[in-house]
């Protein structure tokens, strides 16, 4: 068990951590910045399954040892947390309403948005931002996205995330300026839903 631990925390992460985190740092930027389009992580990463490249990369990148992380069951493996304090620092914890960050490879396993941490009135930045595994960012449209940094509106075509969401999503948009924020993984494409994007039709 030792060996798989050892070995599961060695995996490189970024092959140039300070570059790749920059890289990073300004594509989730990006995303957050012009929600509902689909952008490209830009840098490699070797992580344990089923973490995924996009994932991971943001993982790495936003956050570190004062940033409380909660792990979906699919993610809460040896492997997975030994390679994430390895590389970040990052306290783990069991209860999602106590995270700053969630990560999610099984959107069907992903906490109800009103029960995590909404920040508070003169703190709403203290607020959780959930990075969740899709199955497709380019699926059927579902709608719209508007709000701002979207000029008119952008299609919705994200798939696998669960009935409830986007009635979830509205409320956390009628909270405003409290709310959580999301960052939608597929893969090695990302899609940010800062939590001022209102998913319409």
């Amino acid at each position: 068990m030792t060996a798989i631990l050892d070995s599961a925390a060695l995996l490189p992460g970024f092959a140039d951590p300070v570059l790749g985190s920059q890289s990073v740092f300004r594509a989730v930027l990006d995303a957050m910045s012009r929600p509902g389009r689909p952008v490209a992580c830009p840098e490699p990463v070797a992580a344990p399954a089923p973490l995924g490249r996009a994932m991971t990369a943001a993982a790495l990148t936003l956050v570190d040892f004062d940033t409380p992380v909660w792990l979906d069951p699919a993610l809460a493996t040896p492997a997975v947390q030994s390679f994430l304090r390895f590389h970040t620092g990052a306290p783990l914890v069991t209860d999602p309403a106590v995270a700053a960050f969630l990560l999610v490879a099984d959107a069907a396993s992903l906490p109800r948005l009103g029960d995590l941490a909404l920040g508070e009135d003169r703190y709403p930045d203290r607020s959780a931002t959930l990075v969740v595994e899709v199955p497709a960012l380019d699926g059927p449209e579902s709608g719209r996205f508007t709000g701002p940094g979207i000029a008119a509106a952008e299609p919705a075509r994200i798939a696998g995330l669960p009935a409830w969401f986007r009635e979830d999503w509205a409320a956390n948009g009628a909270a405003y300026p409290l709310g959580v924020d999301c960052l939608l993984t597929c893969g090695d494409r990302m899609l940010g839903l800062p939590r001022t994007t209102r998913w319409e039709g």
